[in-house]
């Protein structure tokens, strides 16, 4: 089912949970893998997936249609993301850059740690880069969103998401180097 049916039939009383578990199958493993490579915790994946759907749920109805569904999904999924990440920021009792280190601990003790191989390094290297930059990389790199539907998302210009994701490639560059 194309995404202006699965609103349409969202839009009336009849049909509207079978459309949004329409919706649900054809979106949720690619919005669980963008709020993830955000957020390196399964848990906290999940539980940002499910408030994305909720609000989406909430939200549908309302939907203008004057951007592509996917785009919408991704800047709502993107929002509770960075609002999850805020949230993490303010509750935390240690500084956001020691959670930073906490979190690449986690990757390195995941069972299938392997220093030397390049997936692990790249991983590593994302999560040391500021928030922008790594949504802005997880989005053109893994996503392979173009600038144009980046600015329709976060509502910044081309250029200046060219120029972030240019950062993150050469920090990350330079992270894989060095270790």
């Amino acid at each position: 089912m194309e995404d202006v049916e699965i609103v349409a039939a969202f839009k009336k009383a009849a049909t509207k949970e079978k459309a949004f578990t329409l919706l649900v199958k054809k979106y949720q493993e690619k919005l669980y893998w963008h709020i993830r490579r955000l957020l390196p915790a399964h848990e906290d994946a999940n539980d940002v997936l499910q408030n994305t759907f909720i609000k989406v749920w909430n939200g549908l109805d309302s939907f203008r249609e004057d951007s592509r569904l996917y785009t919408w999904l991704y800047r709502i999924a993107t929002n509770e993301s960075l609002s999850f990440i805020e949230q993490q920021k303010r509750k935390a009792v240690v500084d956001f850059d020691q959670l930073g280190d906490t979190y690449s601990n986690s990757i390195r003790a995941d069972e299938n740690f392997d220093a030397n191989r390049l997936e692990w390094k790249l991983q590593l290297a994302i999560r040391q880069l500021p928030d922008k930059q790594k949504l802005v990389f997880n989005l053109r790199y893994f996503d392979e969103m173009s600038y144009d539907e980046m600015s329709s998302i976060l509502d910044t210009s081309t250029g200046a998401l060219k120029a972030s994701y240019h950062h993150a490639a050469k920090k990350i560059e330079e992270f894989i180097k060095n270790h």
